[in-house]
């Protein structure tokens, strides 16, 4: 581990099978586990926690502090899961007074020039191409895939296995199982080769199909067609999931066809 071409602060907590490559600087109150590697010229800030087995490519820089004029210097931090992959020129800032931590989960691949702001929290096995740009408060759920460029407002909110097109302008939240595409933002199908590559079965992806046809196609508000789905389709885990999404989302869902 120890690189002598390095700035490594003496108290920060370090595994000792983790690799530091030349011309890396970690602050003090940071904490790294076993087998990661650190690629050159990363900064690492106080606050970050890195797990185990974690690859950061060159010039990413992991818990800054917020783009955010209300931080004030409040003791928060910035989490990255096990086996996460980030890669060049990567941004995570640490979170604020809001909730105190920006969190990146397990299994992820953050893809290069990507920002994640204060306060966002990205689950595990989630896919962020190159470009993408969370802004601050955003919630990514598990296996959602975003495409390069992608954009994403304040405190929006993406749901696992979602497929959203490179390029997206997101200003709604995104709710379960879907494709998202065009501009505006709208609803593009259900992302079936995602689900049966993730193990769904055929059942469960014409169940979750025949949800979205009341959601998005039957000329029914949210509310309206909520309402029949949990009166007229069986409970099931997926079914159960988009209605609680539907219903908390706080800044709506993303329209239908266009």
């Amino acid at each position: 581990m120890k690189q002598p071409l390095a700035y490594i602060h003496p108290a920060a907590k370090i595994a000792p099978s983790v690799v530091i490559d030349p011309f890396v600087t970690i602050e003090e109150n940071v904490e790294i586990g076993e087998g990661t590697r650190i690629g050159s010229n990363v900064t690492i800030m106080a606050g970050a926690r890195i797990g185990k087995n974690c690859t950061i490519f060159p010039g990413a820089v992991i818990s800054a502090i917020p783009q955010d004029l209300k931080f004030k210097g409040e003791d928060t931090v910035a989490i990255i899961g096990d086996n996460t992959v980030l890669r060049e020129c990567v941004t995570v800032n640490r979170g604020t007074a809001a909730k105190g931590r920006t969190v990146i989960g397990n299994n992820c691949l953050i893809m290069a020039y990507c920002h994640v702001a204060h306060d966002c929290v990205v689950g595990d096995n989630v896919i962020m191409s190159n470009a993408t740009q969370l802004a601050g408060e955003v919630v990514v759920d598990n296996y959602a895939v975003i495409g390069g460029g992608a954009l994403v407002h304040q405190f929006c909110h993406i749901g696992p296995h979602v497929m959203l097109q490179g390029g997206a302008l997101v200003n709604k939240d995104i709710p379960p199982f879907v494709k998202a595409a065009r501009e505006p933002i709208s609803y593009a199908g259900v992302n079936s080769i995602g689900l049966r590559r993730r193990g769904f079965s055929s059942e469960t992806i014409r169940e979750i199909q025949e949800i979205y046809r009341y959601l998005y196609l039957s000329g029914l508000n949210n509310s309206d067609a909520v309402e029949r789905i949990e009166a007229e389709l069986p409970a099931t885990k997926e079914r159960d999931e988009i209605i609680l999404f539907v219903r908390n989302a706080k800044r709506g869902i993303i329209k239908g066809y266009v």
